[in-house]
């Protein structure tokens, strides 16, 4: 195999590739990124056996073919390359090598045989349908804050993807929840997905497919299974298998009789909770709310480090209310707020209290409070 491909253009290939690489590997061809090279493109292709992603980049093939390196230190080598240069692969198969040179750069990479790679078989996809990068974006940013990282409740660390109905008619959403707070997304349903089994996507994933929905009106080809789902862009092409697991009813978390209504800037609030915030212990961070009459006072009580208060004027006009809460949920929930203002709805000082965003019910978001 002999390539030429432009400096850039190869890092952004290799650093994809690197990134779903485990670091620790028992099976050391997982730490390879697979090069192969025909036509008049390279392919670069990684995997953890869960997940695996191809990356096909434009380049000068002189001769083809296949091999394996270190995804790591063939990243960190194109990384440390200068801007602009032409970077030629060549691999020495017999001789288990592959030259990667730059100017005056020479580096000799040890290999594995390409025929030792694992690659994820092609699942039959019961749903093929296209989103715009824009619309998948804000499906999982607005709602990955909320995935679990407690492995006990494997079926909480990814989010949860299906199509749902709404008051508005059926639409796609994404779901995600630690049993803390929870974060409920819908965007219209694309043409082609209405018989899409749910699936929850695994957190890892969420991240790397995040590097896919860059460019707003990229079409994104989404196609899911019951075991897999794939996202592809023209270049990139992210597989994952699935969580295997029951996603919980959600929707019986989400309040419905929740009647008292405060409407708060959210950068204001969020700028507010982190001042407050300042001096709480680590560990419980709470934040009590004292609602009244248009009015809104934030503080927090640590025995050992101090006391802060602030407040704030609100759009607030039923009975008075006292309620706490963990002050990071407050500030990732106030941080997805897009629009000026976030209207809470509450219950009492005990019941999970709903959040949306000013009036758009497609974004509903849930925190359960603390006692302080």
């Amino acid at each position: 195999m002999k390539v030429s491909i432009e400096r850039a253009t190869l890092l952004k290939a290799v650093s994809q590739a690197q990134s779903v690489v485990e670091r620790r590997n028992t099976i050391p061809i997982l730490a390879n990124v697979l090069i192969e090279a025909e036509g008049n493109a390279a392919s670069f292709r990684a995997t953890d056996l869960d997940i695996e992603v191809l990356d096909r980049a434009p380049a000068v093939v002189e001769q083809a073919g296949a091999t394996t390196v270190s995804a790591v230190t063939l990243h960190e080598i194109v990384r440390k390359l200068p801007d602009g240069a032409l970077v030629q692969l060549t691999a020495d198969n017999a001789a288990g090598r592959l030259t990667v040179a730059a100017g005056r750069s020479n580096f000799s990479l040890a290999t594995l045989p390409k025929e030792d790679f694992p690659v994820m078989a092609s699942s039959e996809y019961s749903s093929n349908f296209t989103a715009k990068a824009e619309v998948l974006r804000r499906l999982f940013d607005k709602s990955k804050f909320a995935i679990s990282t407690e492995e006990t409740r494997y079926y909480l660390n990814g989010v949860y993807m299906h199509v749902a109905e709404s008051e508005d008619g059926r639409v796609l959403r994404c779901v995600a929840t630690d049993g803390h707070r929870l974060a409920r997304i819908d965007a219209p349903l694309p043409a082609g997905a209405e018989m899409m089994p749910g699936v929850i996507v695994p957190r890892k994933t969420v991240g790397e497919l995040r590097k896919l929905l860059e460019e707003d009106d990229m079409d994104i080809a989404v196609s899911v299974s019951e075991t897999k789902v794939r996202f592809a862009t023209p270049d990139i092409t992210l597989t994952s298998k699935v969580i295997d697991g029951t996603f919980p009813d959600y929707s019986r978390v989400i309040p419905m009789n929740n009647t008292r209504r405060l409407e708060v800037d959210a950068g204001e609030f969020a700028k507010a909770v982190d001042r407050v915030a300042t001096v709480s212990s680590e560990r419980s961070r709470a934040v009590k709310l004292q609602l009244d009459e248009d009015r809104l006072i934030l503080s927090v009580n640590a025995p050992d480090s101090g006391a802060a208060e602030e407040e704030l004027a609100v759009a607030y006009g039923d009975e008075p209310l006292e309620i706490g809460f963990n002050a990071k949920y407050l500030l990732e929930i106030a941080s997805q707020v897009d629009r000026e203002n976030a209207v809470f709805m509450f219950n009492s000082s005990g019941d999970p209290t709903l959040m949306r965003e000013g009036t758009d019910t497609s974004a509903v978001y849930v925190v359960m409070p603390m006692r302080v």
